[in-house]
């Protein structure tokens, strides 16, 4: 049966409904319209469908698709009957399509708002989430198209494809009629339906990161003959790093030798399909313009994942922009993700893996932090910063052009990875700003996530990074990050810095810090710089110089004992003599009473930080007495129970341990890799140029053996502990150190604050209902701008009347403004709204400039009025270049600005600030995302720094912040029930003692930009 669309002409091709999908398993899949030149692979994917399926697609026998049929299935209007495929290597696995019918089941056009639709999917990947991820996308494009519900009809033991309906989250409704289940959908999305979707997406791409980090085999592409080069060098850092699968090289110029080939003792081979074994991750290491041939040979043959470390792609220019579109587009044909281009690589120390397919000579110690950097140079001076802080790495990626997997891909992994407890990301950019924000906030609600953004104030983003471009400035990203619980700081030094803290303390329970140590003087300013960061310290305690270390640990016990603290910073400087030598031999003894104090506290729920001074040999006594700490649980242990599920710090006796060895983790008082330096850990050598011969039974491939422990007193180990055995209850693994109490302060500050943004995220705020919002009535003043005649497509700016309409639907009231075009205008003006009245210019350069004269008050008479205008025209111009307005007096109180704009990267931000120059020229503005909270609003007003003016400033009165706060909520409400809002401004926004008044508003409205954040699961495109 031919439908009515049959006779239209089809539609130009909607190229904007290809997508790269990631799959459950973590496999990429490209979904996209089928055309007419697709019948051959629709024939093709037919005959490899099983008899079972194609009866259940069919309900009866169908081995083959007819000539008519073949044409029916690929040939769409692209409105009434559409056909999508899903594709790997160019070839369908998977087809879905519907036919939009009226309410009698027949073929119909618009205005008609049901379809039907039907699934095939190709037996070998079926349970990869094909036809999940195919579900949302052609409801996707059917709501374009103004359906609004599915038709299905299933057979009872098709129980696969029933489930994909029934799980998708819609409206649904089921019946059973002649012996089928038909079901009915309603397509508009539901907060089910998108939690649904967004936790699909998480499991498919974390998914796709542990197929990165976790390969059973791995091939280095571009191995060279020679030792030295950097595919050589992966090769033996691979084998240095003791990873436990199997290691191929692979170099194309052995393609004529006649005999076995071996580089370090590893088999060798012309490509990848000349090893003839399974290979899941490729380390690609040749010439850009040979990459794809390298990446073609991978995909023909299984590879899974590739890390690219060529350069030459979008950081060399135009050329390069194109070169790497077309190695994603190629890479993800082939069902494949990358790391890279020009990448530094990925570390995994996990026990059962040890994988280092970096540049990085030598893999890092075994720990609790993810790190993920954008650029190699950053990694390697961030690896040397934790190594010399005793802090160990769970995974580490140095993503490069992160030309596909990104930081978002690893915050879905780390989310729900057992074996980390703190995210680290250095970053130069953020190639999704809103879904970036969304799975922060969720990830740093069970564990802390720090961000370090470079590249801030160059205006574009770093070469090589593709990232669409925002007009917000930074310090509103940095606000917003805050806002969904990011640790937020500046350097990589800071990064370090707070990273050692949250991976070995316990989060503080408030901000009153217990301050003891050896020398006043830097207690002294240890209290200032608490003061500086917000925190309330203590009353420092002096223990004189003359303190010995037992004196250290019996202060540590009554600080951490004392209910009224919730930190404790031990400041420590060498101890003078009677003859002049300092004392504490070499610090291991101060380190020794330290650790005791910690371990013998009842419930060491403070975390402790130590500020030291010069004391010769404490760095290195410390570092030599990391060396004794277990096991750390997850990384070559089984997790004892009672470990941290939040991924936080655990209190003694739970048998849980964070990074690095116990003791006092430290660092000599700069984060740079220094001349001849090692930037991580050593690892011994297991034989010449770090070659791990083949080992007995291996075959052709080779498994490396773990190596030997790190020894020396910059070495981070396991030192006499047994690898296999169980943790040994204790302490935090580390009391972390710093060799400045301004450095020290900043890490715990942010722990104070990223503590209470967790508790406040475990009740989160809520979006009241006002029941005097019509949101109707707006709906229809929106609609009846933008779609007059005559209405600018780019949007339009209300006047001053239609603002007020709008803004009145959600129950703001703007002061009526009446225009004074002439002395006489100005006199009846005040004569309608009753004096006492305010004249004010609204000339675009006056406006909201009081300070430049275009305001007077309190006018209370027509005399006082004519006065008035008479110099406002004088001082500053003609009525008609000053455009004067006569208002109504308000009652006295602190002018305010609320505002509210649209970003295409961010979305919509609620902004909040006190009104004048000061304020503007201080930057003092507050943003939050919206919808916001009420529990956003509150803490938008109290985070200015200004905000002392509205609670009562040196003897004034107190503000009516809760009609401030539910002017703020009004606000969010309207411009995230009508996305057609984009930009709202309300100035002056008066607030007295009881109650506030708006003076002036400002409303924009445009067409809504696209919402990438609520389509179908889709990756970047390219």
């Amino acid at each position: 049966m031919q439908s009515a669309s049959d006779q239209l002409p089809e539609h130009d091709y909607p190229d904007h409904w290809e997508a790269d999908v990631v799959l459950r398993d973590g496999g990429t899949a490209r979904i996209r319209p089928i055309t007419a030149d697709d019948a051959d692979r629709l024939v093709s994917f037919y005959e490899q469908v099983s008899d079972e399926s194609k009866y259940y697609r069919f309900f009866a026998p169908y081995p083959r698709l007819s000539a008519k049929d073949v044409h029916r299935f690929t040939h769409h209007d692209f409105v009434d009957r559409v056909g999508l495929a899903a594709t790997v290597g160019g070839e369908f696995i998977a087809t879905v399509r519907y036919d939009r019918i009226n309410d009698r089941g027949l073929p119909a056009s618009a205005p008609a708002d049901e379809a039907e639709v039907a699934f095939l999917v190709q037996d070998a990947h079926q349970g990869r989430g094909v036809a999940s991820a195919l579900l949302e996308h052609i409801a996707a494009v059917a709501r374009e198209r103004d359906i609004r519900r599915f038709a299905a009809e299933v057979l009872p033991a098709n129980n696969k494809m029933i489930k994909v309906f029934t799980d998708a989250g819609y409206t649904q409704k089921r019946s059973f009629e002649d012996g089928a289940v038909r079901l009915h959908l309603d397509l508009e999305p539901t907060d089910r339906s998108l939690a649904v979707q967004r936790a699909r997406e998480q499991r498919a791409e974390a998914r796709s990161v542990q197929r990165l980090l976790t390969p059973r085999s791995v091939a280095v592409v571009g191995a060279g003959r020679a030792p030295g080069g950097v595919g050589r060098t992966v090769l033996r850092n691979l084998l240095a790093a003791g990873y436990t699968g199997r290691v191929y090289a692979v170099n194309a110029a052995l393609a004529g030798d006649g005999g076995p080939v071996a580089f370090d003792g590893v088999p060798a081979h012309p490509s990848v399909a000349a090893i003839g074994e399974p290979v899941d991750l490729a380390i690609v290491a040749v010439p850009a313009e040979r990459v794809p041939e390298v990446v073609a040979d991978c995909g023909e043959h299984g590879v899974q994942g590739l890390v690219v470390l060529s350069a030459g792609y979008a950081e060399s220019g135009a050329d390069g922009r194109e070169r790497q579109r077309q190695l994603v587009r190629q890479a993800r044909s082939y069902g494949m993700r990358i790391i890279g281009p020009n990448a530094f690589g990925i570390i995994n120390t996990a026990a059962d893996v040890r994988l280092n397919a970096s540049l990085a000579p030598q893999t890092p110690a075994a720990g609790r932090i993810g790190l993920f950097t954008q650029s190699g140079a950053i990694g390697i001076a961030l690896l040397a910063g934790l190594h010399r802080r005793g802090a160990g790495l769970s995974s580490f990626i140095s993503a490069g052009n992160r030309a596909d997997v990104s930081g978002n891909d690893f915050l879905q992994h780390w989310y729900d990875d057992p074996g980390t407890d703190v995210v680290l990301l250095y970053l130069e950019s953020i190639g999704n700003p809103r879904k970036f924000t969304r799975l922060a906030r969720r990830t740093a609600a069970v564990k802390p996530v720090v961000v370090v953004k470079g590249a801030r104030h160059s205006g574009s983003a770093p070469p090589g990074h593709r990232v669409p471009v925002t007009r917000i400035p930074h310090a509103t990203v940095s606000a917003l990050l805050r806002q969904a619980g990011v640790i937020r700081v500046d350097t990589v030094t800071e990064l370090v810095d707070a990273g050692v803290l949250l991976a070995a303390q316990p989060l503080p329970a408030g901000p009153r810090v217990a301050i003891l140590g050896n020398s006043e003087s830097l207690g002294l300013l240890t209290y200032d710089a608490c003061l500086t960061e917000g925190l309330r310290p203590l009353r420092p305690l002096d223990l004189t110089t003359a303190a010995e270390p037992a004196d250290f640990r019996d202060a540590l016990v009554a600080a951490l004992a004392d209910e009224t603290s919730d930190a404790v910073v031990v400041n420590a400087i060498p101890w003078v003599g009677e003859n002049g030598a300092t004392e504490f031999g070499d610090g291991e003894v101060l380190a020794a009473s330290l650790r005791e104090a910690v371990a013998s506290a009842q419930a060491p729920t403070k975390p402790v930080v130590v500020v030291h001074v010069e004391m010769g040999g404490l760095a290195e006594a410390l570092a030599v007495a990391t060396s004794t700490r277990p096991t750390a649980p997850g990384r070559g242990a089984a997790a004892a129970p009672g470990s941290r599920p939040t991924g936080l710090p655990a209190a003694p006796g739970t048998g849980t341990a964070g990074p690095g060895t116990a003791g006092i983790a430290t660092v000599p008082g700069t984060d740079s890799v220094g001349p001849g330096e090692s930037p991580v850990p050593g690892t011994a050598d297991a034989g010449p140029n770090g070659a791990v011969p083949a080992s007995a039974g291996s075959g052709s491939a080779v498994s490396a053996p773990a190596p030997a422990p790190a020894s020396g007193a910059g070495a981070v180990g396991d030192g006499d502990a047994d690898p296999g055995s169980a943790p040994v209850p204790g302490p935090p693994a580390t009391i972390p150190s710093y060799p400045a109490a301004e450095r020290a302060v900043r890490a715990l500050a942010e722990a104070v604050r990223y503590g209470q943004w967790r508790r406040q995220a475990a009740e989160p705020g809520r979006v009241p209902e006002y029941e005097d919002i019509d949101e109707a009535g707006a709906a229809a003043l929106i609609e009846r701008v933008l779609g007059g005649d005559g209405a600018d497509p780019r949007g339009v700016t209300l006047d001053t009347a239609q603002a007020g309409e709008l803004l009145a639907r959600y129950g703001i009231a703007v002061l009526p403004t009446l225009p004074a075009p002439t002395p006489d205008a100005a006199v009846a003006a005040a004569g309608r709204l009753g004096y006492p009245v305010a004249l004010k210019t609204t000339a675009p350069h006056l406006r909201h400039r009081p300070d430049l004269g275009g305001v007077r008050l309190d006018l209370a008479s027509e005399e006082q009025l004519r006065t008035a205008y008479a110099e406002l025209t004088e001082v500053l111009g003609k009525p008609e270049e000053l455009l004067p307005v006569v208002q109504t007096m308000v009652p006295r109180g602190v002018d305010t600005v609320v505002r509210s704009a649209i970003d295409p990267a961010v979305g919509a931000v609620l902004s909040f600030g006190l009104a004048g120059a000061a304020s503007e020229l201080l930057g003092d503005t507050a943003h939050r995302l919206v919808p916001a909270t009420d529990r956003d609003v509150a803490d938008l007003v109290r985070s200015l720094r200004t905000a002392p003016l509205l609670f009562g400033w040196r003897g004034s009165a107190p503000v009516d912040t809760p009609a401030l706060e539910e002017v703020l909520l009004r606000v969010s409400r309207l411009v995230d029930d009508h996305p057609e809002v984009v930009a709202v401004s309300l100035e002056p926004v008066v607030v007295a003692a009881r109650g506030l008044s708006v003076l002036g508003a400002t409303v924009r409205l445009a067409p809504p930009p696209p919402r990438t954040d609520l389509g179908p699961r889709s990756l970047p495109s390219y």
